[in-house]
Parts: C-alpha cells; structure tokens; sequence
C-alpha cells in the first residue's frame, strides 16, 4: 500500500477506518489490517482468547487453547462492517473458525462484549447497531413463523425433549432433572400459577407442538383451545392429540393470535411474545381483555432483556425473522394498554441457559444427520446459533421473564406463591413413550 495512502488515516477520529481500493483476497496481511484487527480486539474488551489472521498474525494470549481465526481478507472487512451479522455469516460458512469448544468461546466473547459496550465510540455503535423491527403484520408473521418452526418436525424431534417437543425454556427444579423431566416441571409450573381447575375454558396463543394444551387438558381437566400459524406444528398437534385421546378437549386452531374469539377462564402465552413486537402489543391487549374473564388469571413467558435494544442482526435475519425482544418496562407496556393486574412476575434465565446447553448437546450429537438433510453451512449456523444463545444468558444479556396478570376487578388472585411449592413439580422419573 502507498504510504501517502496509509498516512490518510485519522485513527483518533475513525478507529476502525479502512483504506481506501480494493484489497486482494490472499496473502500476507497487510499493516493497517494488522492495526485493524488489534483495534477491534482492543475494543470487545481483550478478551483472553487469541485472535487469528489468514497469515498467522494474531492478538491476544498465546497460552491459550481458544481462539478464532480469520480466514481471508475479505472476511476481515465484512466483521468490520456488521459485527453480529459478519461474524454469523462467516462462522456459517467456514471462513471464520473457532479453536476449542464454540460454547465456551462464545461464553467468554459475550461476557467481554456485554462488559466493554462502553467502549466503543458512539459512531461506531450506531453504524454497528442492529436495527428493530417493531412488529409483524399478518402476512409478514406468516412468513416468519414459516421460516423458523417449518424446517420440519424432525429436526425439532432430533434435539428437543421427548416428553412434550417443547422449544421454550425449561424448570430446573433441581440441576440434575433430564430435560424431559424439567419440561415436563415447566407444564405443571405454569399450570399451577394459572391456577387451573377441572371444566375450565382456556384459551393459549402461540401453542408450538401442543405440549402445554395436552397436558393442562390430561393433568388438569380443562378445555383448551389453542392457536398457531405454524402449519406443521398444528398437524403434529392434532395427531398427538387423538393418538392420546383427548381430541375432544383440545382445539388446534390454524389462525393468527389477532383472530382470536371467544373467552375463557385463563389465557396463556409460552414462546409467542417474541413473534409479536412492541407495535402489536396492544392488539394483543385487546385480545385478552375482550376473552378473558372478569375474574380470570393469565400468564406470559417470554425471553426478554434488561435494557430495550435490536435483537441480533444475525439471528433475526438468518434464524429468528422479525423477532423482539423486550425489557420488562417494554413488556409492562403490554399490559398497560388495558388495566390488567401485574400479580408475579419470575426470571428463569439460568434455567433457559441449562435448556439451551441440553439441546445444543442433542444437536450436536445428531449433526451427521442434520447436515445429510440440509448442509454444513445450516449445521454450522445452527450451532452457532445455540450455544451463542446459551453464552447470553449465562452473560445476563438475555433473561427469560413469567407474568402472571389478572383483570383489574378480580380478587379471585393468589394471596401467597404456597400452591407452587408443595408438591414437587418435576416428575420423580419419566419413561419414554
């Protein structure tokens, strides 16, 4: 490179400044590449991993069995220019690689990034901020859902548990639970906070497989219908329902959460929120107060934050699209839109971490299949995706937030959390099958 070119570079103004021309895509790196590379190491807080150019430079400590590698040079300039979508599509398709497990990696990569947002200069966090996506409409939902839960019921049924395909966090009542067990204790935890009795009406918005339908409807006696757009998710439903006869109890419903009649005793949503955005929170609003009744109890659960920010441009564009979200303020909103009772609100997110870490082992032990079904590229990405997600909440970056509500009028509430605690929630054992 000229050295009246190199020279052109303010690094105190713009410390990620790139030069100007096109570089070649082999070779040596070359010096500013080398100061780049340092800089953005430098600014995601040092962390104690050894950070790799296609040449062998490298920052960081060199004891270490952790650490990435940068494989060409235009890899380098895409991180540059979007970090969070860059660095996933990189890693997806090889010309990122990590050293040592990805989890820890990731692990110790988020922890420094949550630690050193500080850091960076405000100009370049806007560029590099990850844009919001404030809510779907009807055909945009569809599509997304699409995207995401329509990849096939195999997949899903490589990796989740085998009680009740649940893609929502788990209940650790104790560290040593299978994730059968702890999904089976999520069922019966919300059910309790819900209160339910025999020949109750519920209504749930967002039903993924139909686990939780199936079992307030065999364990607790109440009428359930549910909703999902999700065409797979509802067929799997329907069938698990009459193999285990009680398809006269719970109604699968194809239809959007927007569409919902009628009313019912209790109105639950595990997993839906995320879909939903801060735009359509009011719609939803709407929908529970025009349902439910006077004196009934609903429940929330949804992965939420503790400062309002994008989700990760990566997941949202690859993964997850047209996903949010929220903080608990932003998530308070939702029942400020009518005059619900905030009656109990619980974070389980260490326990969303342990789900996560289950199921990226089961991923990981049906790779070769999944990778024969669709590629390396979406076995890499979903991996990624995993255990960056098991890296977050372990960081604090995400929480998993339960609300229980009520309308205004009711005092048929709770008085104490004493009906959650007395008996076990988990089963004792669980037989597959």
């Amino acid at each position: 490179m000229p050295r009246d070119t190199e020279q052109t570079v303010d690094r105190e103004r713009n410390p990620l400044a790139v030069p100007g021309g096109e570089q070649p895509s082999s070779g040596a790196a070359l010096a500013p590449e080398r100061w780049l590379i340092q800089r953005l190491y430098e600014l995601i807080g040092s962390p104690p991993l050894q950070v790799s150019l296609w040449d062998g430079y490298s920052v960081g400590p060199h004891d270490r069995d952790m650490g990435i590698t940068i494989r060409d040079r235009g890899a380098l300039y895409k991180l540059l220019r979007q970090p969070n979508l860059g660095f996933g599509d990189l890693y997806s398709s090889g010309r990122i690689e990590v050293q040592g497990d990805l989890k820890e990696v990731m692990v110790v990569l988020v922890e420094h990034l949550y630690r050193g947002s500080d850091r960076v200069p405000r100009w370049l966090d806007w560029m590099w901020r990850d844009q919001a996506r404030e809510g779907a409409d009807l055909n945009d939902a569809r599509g997304n859902i699409h995207h995401h839960y329509d990849l096939g019921n195999e997949f899903y049924s490589l990796w989740l548990d085998r009680a009740a395909m649940q893609y929502t966090c788990a209940y650790f009542e104790s560290p040593d639970n299978t994730l059968e067990q702890a999904q089976l204790a999520k069922l019966e935890h919300v059910c309790r906070k819900l209160q339910l009795e025999p020949g109750q009406q519920v209504i749930e918005a967002g039903c993924g497989w139909g686990g939780l339908a199936r079992y307030m409807a065999k364990h607790h006696g109440v009428k359930v219908r549910a909703f999902n757009i999700s065409r797979e998710q509802i067929a799997y439903a329907r069938e698990k329902a009459r193999e285990e006869g009680i398809a006269d109890r719970v109604e699968y419903i194809e239809d959007d959460y927007r569409n919902i009649s009628g009313s019912c005793d209790r109105f639950v949503s595990v997993g839906m929120l995320e879909h939903v955005g801060p735009a359509n929170y009011k719609a939803l609003a709407g929908v529970i107060d025009r349902c439910l009744h006077p004196e009934g109890l609903g429940l929330i659960h949804t992965i939420g934050r503790n400062h309002p920010r994008p989700i990760n441009g990566w997941i949202e564009k690859r993964i997850f699209p047209g996903a949010y979200v929220p903080s608990i303020r932003e998530l308070m909103e939702l029942f400020e839109h009518q005059p619900f009772s905030v009656l109990d609100v619980e974070n389980l997110r260490l326990h969303y971490a342990q789900t996560l870490e289950h199921w990226l082992e089961r991923f990981r032990e049906h790779r070769d299949e999944v990778a024969r079904d669709y590629d390396e590229n979406f076995v890499r990405a979903w991996e990624l995706y995993l255990a960056g997600s098991v890296a977050t909440f372990l960081s604090g970056g995400l929480q998993l937030f339960q609300v229980v509500f009520a309308p205004p009028s009711s005092n048929q509430v709770p008085r104490n959390r004493k009906h959650m605690y007395e008996q076990p929630a988990a089963p004792t054992e669980w037989a597959d099958g």
